[in-house]
């Protein structure tokens, strides 16, 4: 791999999916040969003081912006030129192609050999949008490489490149780290303290947005209740949905069969997946294809933790569920069939510990970061 410089408005300890996926494929890189370009988390204090102590413990080279929302602009791009030239980087990631994809001609005349630029879920909705498909061309025209998440990112962001760019399109998906997220993670510990030991758990690990689905879950309670009068609704995670899904329990009358947990420290996270008896999590597409799920890594992680898998059909879910085998997909929105699938599954131990043998089987032959990580060595 060549010397490799990342530029990234989306690093830790900024939270996020995103942040997660660029922070475990650099720990992955050599560090020697490693600098990342990236925007302030917070301002303030406390943020500050996060950010400074996460950057000391890192193996590799980091360098913050003062801005919290990095930009393809004319100081930002002379910023990353001056890093490539300084510690002598022949190779540049893009953490996100859109927008800062389009400092790659700059860093290309500075001298860098390598550019690749790494596309999520919002690229596919910027190639809806007359604008910005203009921008997401010149970025694959600029860049020898973009990489997508799975066959829908895939499709859609292709028709907004050249046909010599489409075809230089590889997929690179994030990981799952299979001794992190596995079986004995620590999920009867969580159960006991919640007091659910006894209970048939459906568990839900993600932010609380609308997209995710976690109301349908709710909506679906009284359908799942009526087949598994113990079943509860364990939804782990924070966010700005938070308020409007405890009214909805409340006025669903599932109140007393919904826990919610509020934000959860990453090193918790595995044992609260290993809570649940089932993971779902019926994710749908918002505002006219512009807001969808890129790919839903929580139903690896929920797969490698041993769990059937429940997914939305938005987007990219799909792509992380192998549909009959892992787990279901079902129509994101869709109460019914999401009571229907979930009720199956807590009805069937055999068919639980069956589905998630096979989660954890296919996690551990393609979703290894350690594969991945392969794969954009090569690429860099």
């Amino acid at each position: 791999m060549d010397k490799t410089l990342i530029v990234t408005n989306d690093f830790p300890p900024r939270p996020g999916g995103i942040q997660a996926f660029l922070h475990n494929m650099a720990l992955r890189l050599d560090p020697e040969r490693l600098v990342v370009y990236a925007s302030t988390w917070r301002r303030d204090r406390e943020g500050a003081e996060a950010t400074a102590a996460f950057d000391a413990e890192q193996p590799f080279t980091v360098v913050r912006d003062r801005t919290t929302m990095l930009l393809p602009t004319p100081g930002a791009t002379r910023t990353a030129v001056g890093l490539l030239r300084e510690h002598g980087c022949t190779s540049v990631w893009f953490g996100a192609a859109a927008p800062l994809g389009l400092m790659a001609p700059a860093l290309r005349r500075a001298g860098a050999e390598r550019l690749v630029a790494t596309t999520h879920g919002h690229e596919a909705g910027w190639a809806q949008l007359p604008g910005a498909r203009q921008l997401l061309g010149r970025i694959g025209d600029a860049t020898d490489t973009i990489t997508y998440l799975g066959e829908y990112t895939r499709s859609r962001i292709a028709t907004a490149l050249s046909t010599e760019a489409a075809g230089r399109m590889v997929q690179l998906p994030p990981g799952v780290d299979e001794k992190t997220f596995h079986p004995g993670s620590g999920g009867d510990e969580v159960r006991a303290r919640l007091g659910l030991s006894e209970r048939p758990v459906v568990v839900c690990v993600s932010r609380l947005v609308p997209r995710k689905g976690q109301d349908t879950l709710i909506l679906a309670m009284p359908l799942i209740l009526a087949a598994e009068p113990d079943a509860v609704l364990l939804i782990v995670g924070g966010g700005p949905y938070e308020k409007k899904l405890r009214r909805l329990a409340r006025e669903t009358g599932v109140e007393a069969s919904v826990r919610f947990t509020g934000a959860v420290p990453w090193a918790e996270l595995p044992a609260h997946f290993g809570a649940g008896d089932v993971f779902a999590m019926p994710c749908r597409t918002r505002r006219g294809g512009l807001d969808v799920e890129g790919l839903g890594i929580v139903y690896l992680e929920a797969s490698a933790t041993g769990l059937p898998v429940v997914a939305g059909d938005s987007g990219g879910a799909p792509d992380a569920v192998l549909d009959g085998e892992t787990g279901w997909v079902v129509r994101g929105g869709s109460v019914e069939e999401t009571a229907e699938r979930i009720v199956v599954l807590l009805g069937d131990a055999e068919l639980r510990r069956r589905t998630g043998e096979r989660g954890r089987r296919w996690v551990e032959e393609r979703w290894r970061w350690d594969l991945l990580a392969e794969r954009l060595k090569a690429l860099l």
